[in-house]
């Protein structure tokens, strides 16, 4: 069924199903219907009008102008032709032959150029001879004279135009600047038709895009939920404007939403009452062992796979359960699991999966991150939460568990390979005695030779050149302004592989560095190759930024951190003034008198100090009153939820209130949109680092990049400034 482009009534929904290349795509009919629009054609020729009339009066202006320039360039030429053959005259050959200039010259004149006649006079003003036609203008008076008919043009060339001791009056021929002048008016005249043309096309365009599409698209929306009102195909969802058109849009795919999603409620109802049945243990309420490998192997591939992150799975079997089951009775024995299923999860972590996978074995999938590299501490937290005895029936039993763990993607890379790992060191740990924790791994000792190994090439990289600083730049939210940088530590470590080496997760050797000590070294390495590369920039004629480094508590309480700072800063001649050190507020409060000492010897040499990941600690503000500090670092959580969660926008803003009290900076970690930074200004938020401004950085790169941006920068304020001025 073919449909008129030029109707503007809804199609009938048997219409709308036969015509598959109209209504499916309500852009084309943009096209075809906004040469048919009134507003648009009334909006469009409006425009297309004031153009003209504005180019027309811009046209009289340049037209005046052209002419100006083309009778200048008359004068000049006359006057170099006429100068060449009067600058042989000299006082002594005047005398001679009583004439400056012979007739033979004169004619070569007019024959070179566009003089058609001359009247020499001398300095006092009498005519000394006259060459080819006559001219009027006496030698004092107007310096120049255009006749009415535009044919002749009259000059009068003075001694000091001629460097000679004459006046001299020239006619001009100027009869061909009208021609030029009318040339150059078509020109222009085509010039401006074709501007406003293109224009005014592109206006329709515009038109059409603004105000027909969104209204088709409506249309479509409206068909389509009248069509399958339960799953609705809405097009330009997330795109409407921001104009009336625009939140008439929005308004109607709300109300078609709302409309899908109160059908599809009952549905859903139903479906999750079969899900539950299907995937849930009906005695504790978690997940039974089908929806617990369902939950693994997406996480794997989502995160594992997808993000490179880390997780662990824990076989949580309960020892003697069958002997409780059998003397107590079905019912004690229900009650206990059920208070076991209830204590393991409240003590998981928010994102964690507990299942009970059989009569007396529950699971606990986690996701790992750097405080927990390996899973011992959540496994703690739910050995802690089983610890106490529970209470059935005014009788208490004690709970005594045995614990097999293997972590992706170390022990398998799918969720059959880790539940079958799992089993094997939970029946090791069987083995070993109840009340035991086992680790999966191909031989007792494999985790502890992965942790030497890795050991081992960490100070490797340390002797070679495996290790290299990023920077990520810090702006100034006032200004915009670069005002520093943060170092970030990469590890390549060489491997057989395609590229030659993989980026080791900075999470994984900061954890063995601190536990074996060499945290320490590693910190003055990261520490000087800081200094020096902040010294290098301003050799390089880079501008004076500040750099910023993290600081571990080992390094802070027992690296001597403090002559090592001063060392490395006489060592590379980097301004103290411009280093800054990052301490989190749980390294303050291990030693409070020790620490406000440190940090006092620090402010001496010129350092300044961070409060690194604020907010996160237990820090009073009684405590951070007696720390000298420069500055608070927002915890990069808070910024990313401020806009999604109320507590942490509150946590923000009371974290900018308290530094201002202070009187230090406050700067925001982990600025990743536009919308985080609006907020951040709104609040009043002093600086701010993220990926909304750029990724870390390698030394050169992020020095071009300062650079670029400074430039960029000061264009833009002398372009302000320019404009104002004007």
């Amino acid at each position: 069924m073919k449909k008129k482009m030029s109707e503007w009534r809804i199609p009938s929904l048997r219409a709308r199903t036969g015509n598959a290349s109209g209504d499916d795509a309500p852009s084309a009919d943009v096209a075809p219907h906004i040469w048919r629009s009134r507003i648009s054609w009334r909006i469009t020729l409006t425009v297309f009008a004031v153009i003209l009339l504005v180019q027309g009066a811009a046209l009289y202006y340049s037209k005046q102008n052209f002419e100006m320039t083309q009778l200048a360039q008359l004068r000049a030429v006359a006057r170099t032709a006429i100068i060449q053959h009067l600058a042989k005259i000299t006082p002594a050959k005047l005398q001679k032959d009583d004439t400056p200039l012979s007739l033979a010259d004169a004619n070569r004149i007019m024959s070179t150029s566009p003089v058609r006649g001359l009247a020499i006079y001398g300095l006092d003003d009498n005519q000394i001879i006259s060459f080819g036609e006559e001219t009027t203008l006496p030698p004092q008076g107007l310096a120049t004279y255009w006749t009415s008919d535009k044919d002749r043009y009259e000059v009068v060339y003075t001694p000091s135009d001629l460097d000679s001791p004459f006046n001299v009056v020239a006619a001009i021929d100027s009869s061909g600047i009208p021609q030029a002048v009318t040339q150059y008016v078509e020109k222009c005249i085509l010039v401006f038709f074709l501007m406003a043309g293109l224009v005014t096309s592109i206006l329709m365009l515009a038109l059409g895009q603004w105000l027909l599409e969104p209204v088709l698209t409506l249309r479509k929306n409206l068909l389509n939920a009248a069509e399958n009102p339960k799953e609705p195909e809405i097009l330009g969802a997330g795109k409407e404007g921001r104009d009336e058109v625009g939140v008439t849009l929005r308004i109607a795919n709300s109300l078609i939403r709302k409309n899908a999603w109160n059908i599809k409620q009952m549905e859903r109802q139903t479906e999750e009452r079969i899900h539950r049945l299907a995937y849930f243990d009906t005695l504790t309420g978690l997940p039974n062992r089908t929806l617990f490998m369902e939950k693994l192997e997406e996480t794997i591939k989502r995160k594992v796979k997808g993000e490179n992150r880390r997780l662990s799975v824990f076989f949580i079997d309960i020892d003697h359960f069958r002997d409780l089951n059998n003397t107590m009775g079905h019912e004690i024995g229900d009650r206990f699991l059920e208070a076991v299923g209830r204590r393991l999860l409240g003590a998981a972590p928010a994102d964690a999966v507990v299942a009970r996978i059989n009569a007396d074995l529950f699971a606990v999938m986690t996701l790992l991150d750097y405080a927990d590299h390996d899973g011992s501490a959540t496994l703690e937290r739910l050995l802690g939460a089983l610890s106490a005895p529970v209470n059935i029936l005014q009788e208490e039993f004690k709970v005594r568990v045995s614990v097999g763990a293997c972590t992706s993607p170390y022990d398998g890379h799918d969720a059959r390979t880790l539940m079958k790992n799992a089993d094997i060191a939970l029946s090791r740990a069987k083995e070993d005695g109840n009340d035991t924790v086992r680790y999966y791994s191909d031989d007792l000792d494999l985790a502890v030779s992965r942790r030497f190994r890795l050991l081992g090439d960490l100070r490797e990289a340390l002797q070679g050149d495996q290790l290299q600083l990023y920077f990520q730049p810090q702006f100034d939210l006032a200004t915009g302004a670069i005002v520093g940088s943060e170092a970030l530590l990469r590890w390549h470590c060489p491997d057989n592989s395609p590229e030659g080496s993989h980026l080791v997760p900075l999470e994984e050797f900061v954890q063995v560095a601190e536990q074996t000590g060499l945290i320490i070294p590693l910190g003055e390495w990261v520490l000087r190759h800081a200094c020096k590369a902040g010294r290098e920039w301003q050799d390089k004629g880079g501008a004076a930024l500040s750099v910023a480094v993290n600081i571990t508590s080992m390094q802070f309480h027992h690296g001597d951190i403090v002559d090592t700072v001063a060392r490395i800063l006489k060592e590379t001649g980097f301004d103290a003034r411009l280093l800054e050190l990052e301490i989190t507020e749980s390294v303050f409060m291990e030693d409070m008198p020790t620490s406000i000492e440190t940090l006092r010897q620090l402010h001496e040499l010129g350092v300044r100090l961070a409060v690194d990941d604020f907010g996160t600690g237990y820090s009073s503000l009684a405590a951070l009153r007696s720390f000298p500090v420069d500055r608070l670092k927002i915890d990069p959580s808070f910024v990313r939820n401020a806009l999604i969660n109320e507590e942490d926008a509150a946590i923000v803003k009371t974290i900018i209130t308290l530094g201002h009290s202070l009187g230090v900076k406050v700067m925001a970690e982990g600025v990743e949109t536009a919308y985080h930074l609006a907020f951040l200004k709104d609040v009043g938020c002093d600086e701010a680092q993220g990926f909304q401004y750029s990724r870390p950085l390698p030394s050169d790169k992020f020095r071009e990049y300062a650079a670029a941006y400074g430039r960029g920068l000061l264009r833009n304020s002398l372009h302000i400034v320019g404009g104002k001025a004007s």
